[in-house]
């Protein structure tokens, strides 16, 4: 490894873990001060310190840890945001079978509005505090661990969390405990070669951007070996794939990022351009939207909100906007991001898209798509 590359981290979930660990170590002994606790990642297999800034016992059963974020060389905005875990040691009672661990999301902490405003501690999170905790547990033994964010809600603010229906806070959102610096211009070669060990093994590859778009596309039954993640890189990464003479291509994504493609717009990070509620009015135009309707999706705040409004425009009319909008986006970019596969490479590849709204509820699949799909599952 050279000075010149990227350095990563951690992802949230695992300064909450090592949080919740210092909390609960210093019930059991706190007498003697330590600086950092050992975290078993789980994903990948390692085991590793994590610093600890403060830890502080409420009366004999709580105790309150805080860590610091540190997701390495990555333009992550929960760099140095303090994480704290509150830790509660429950009554010990004969109903309870076995240790057990209850977890709260506290202050700062998102809502998942489709899930009954449950914390948004998603399953490697969970995964990870249940496995690092219950090591630690006495028999019959039941904590309660309460994750806060102090400063997550006005950091939540500057996210797409709301899109996708979390609220109030940040996620503990991830699959890994490491954290790569996706930002950083060293991670396109890391990505780079990620996707030409892929190439060597399959002829047909499904491009993601992010979390999102990987949870949803194995829980649909695709191959996880068949899966890349392209974070924002997925100009250079379709050109990577072409030079790796891939036979096709599923880009399986979020619509507000996806359909910056059907623009021309290859790198797909709001810094550098975005262009989506002009590219989706355009295509209403072009399939004879009355004007006012125009106006209605052009004014809205987001991607999201903008087919909603057709959803609604749908539901009140009986019309298939959705439907015909979204069918003839999903072919755009096919076309578009073909062309520019061959453009780059002078490969000519087959690419289908498969576009999924906040709900994690696909909205439509190309009709390139629906014949690669099959060949995945």
């Amino acid at each position: 490894m050279t000075g010149s590359q990227p350095r990563s981290g951690y992802t949230l979930p695992v300064f909450a873990c090592a949080a919740a660990v210092a909390a609960l170590r210093w019930l059991r002994e706190d007498t003697q001060p330590f600086k950092a606790v050992s975290i078993d990642l789980i994903a990948p297999a390692q085991t590793v310190e994590i610093p600890i800034e403060q830890v502080a016992r409420f009366g004999k059963r709580k105790a309150l840890a805080v860590t610091r974020s540190d997701p390495g060389d990555n333009l992550d905005l929960t760099r140095n945001t303090p994480i704290w875990a509150l830790v509660e040691l429950q009554p010990k009672t004969p109903q309870t079978p076995e240790s057990s661990i209850i977890l709260e999301g506290g202050e700062g902490i998102g809502q998942q509005l489709q899930a009954g405003r449950k914390a948004a501690i998603y399953a490697y999170a969970e995964r990870l505090l249940r496995e690092n905790l219950k090591r630690q547990l006495v028999p019959n033994e039941t904590i309660k661990v309460t994750i806060i964010l102090p400063e997550g809600r006005q950091l939540a603010l500057r996210t797409s969390n709301e899109a996708f229906g979390v609220v109030e806070g940040l996620s503990l959102l991830g699959t890994t405990g490491i954290s790569q610096p996706l930002s950083a211009p060293g991670q396109l070669e890391a990505y780079r070669e990620n996707l030409a060990r892929k190439a060597g093994k399959f002829d047909c590859l499904v491009f993601c951007v992010g979390e999102n778009g990987l949870d949803l596309a194995e829980k649909l039954g695709i191959n996880p070996q068949q899966l890349v993640k392209t974070a924002n890189w997925l100009g250079p990464l379709l050109v990577a794939a072409g030079l790796q003479q891939v036979k096709a291509i599923v880009l399986f994504g979020y619509h507000g990022k996806l359909i910056k493609l059907a623009g021309g717009i290859f790198h797909t990070h709001h810094h550098l351009a975005d262009g989506r509620l002009e590219i989706l009015t355009a295509h209403c135009a072009n399939l004879g939207l009355p004007t006012p309707l125009l106006q209605q999706v052009f004014a809205c705040s987001t991607a999201e909100a903008a087919l909603q409004c057709l959803r609604d425009v749908d539901a009140g009319t009986g019309s298939n906007w959705v439907h015909r909008v979204y069918e003839a986006i999903a072919a755009t970019i096919d076309t578009r991001t073909q062309a520019y596969i061959h453009k780059h490479s002078q490969q000519t590849l087959q690419v289908g898209s498969v576009l999924f709204d906040r709900h994690r509820e696909i909205i439509v699949k190309s009709q390139n798509a629906a014949v690669l799909l099959p060949r995945l599952c």
